[in-house]
């Protein structure tokens, strides 16, 4: 049984964090608390949800994951190098062959995974460039 951390779970849900956890709460999901008391849902209890919403609608209310970012110019790339310097960290991403680098915060850096090799997404906004994990 594959387990789901919240903020997935509620993103496949196509619904808020504090939503999932209210549905918890009342009973309309089913959770599984992990040995630190940490709430996890089965994947088969997201499709369960989900299966009503696409009978519903041919088309989702709410776009999810990375249909749900405004922003257009999302850019698929690997990472190249990571380099942590206090609560910042510098990522250096090949995107077809030209580099883009970030600067976001370490704890976000390491939240993501980021490492050598790991597929993201840049979003280009303005002069900022915000990296998603692909």
């Amino acid at each position: 049984m594959e387990l789901l951390r919240l903020q997935e779970a509620a993103q496949l849900a196509g619904v808020s964090y504090p939503t999932l956890k209210q549905w918890i709460y009342a009973g309309k999901i089913k959770s599984v608390k992990t040995a630190g008391g940490h709430h996890r849902i089965p994947r088969s209890e997201i499709e369960r949800l989900t299966k009503g919403a696409d009978r519903k609608a041919a088309t989702p209310k709410k776009p999810i994951g990375l249909q749900a970012i405004s922003g257009r110019n999302k850019l698929l790339g690997n990472v190249l190098d990571v380099r942590y310097d206090g609560l910042l960290a510098q990522v250096s991403i090949d995107i077809g062959g030209q580099i883009i680098t970030s600067i976001i915060t370490a704890d976000a850096a390491r939240d993501l995974g980021l490492k050598s090799g790991v597929s993201v997404y840049a979003l280009v906004k303005a002069t900022e460039v915000m990296v998603i994990r692909g």
